[in-house]
């Protein structure tokens, strides 16, 4: 089964860490991310970009609304994903606790609904 692991994490102390340590960070993450693939067990995954880049899309009414800026105003902001392919939500959980963003921030863990194409 695949599930969508969503990264939160308060994206100012993120995009402000000092150089040394966001570099570890990628460092750690890439190794993870080799050993899942290794296990065939990643899907796919990307950071995002700073919320300030992000534009929120409503229809309502047959008319389209667009605003700048995150859906809602949170303390921690979704900085990334992972998707990946699990036997089960405690496999999952598992995974979602060795992401480096686990430690400082929160991994919500999401099953992904299969439709029939």
């Amino acid at each position: 089964m695949q599930y969508l692991l969503l990264i939160y994490d308060d994206e100012k102390a993120r995009w402000n860490a000092p150089a040394d340590i966001c570099d570890a960070l990628h460092t750690e993450y890439r190794q993870l991310v080799g050993e899942l693939v290794r296990d065939k067990i990643y899907v796919g995954g990307n950071p995002l970009q700073q919320t300030e880049t992000a534009s929120s899309v409503r229809v309502r009414e047959g008319k389209t609304h667009i605003t700048d800026g995150p859906f809602a105003e949170t303390r921690e902001q979704l900085g990334g994903y992972f998707l990946i392919e699990a036997p089960d939500m405690a496999a999952a959980r598992a995974i979602a606790a060795r992401l480096p963003g686990a430690r400082n921030g929160t991994v919500e863990v999401r099953p992904i609904v299969s439709l029939p194409m």
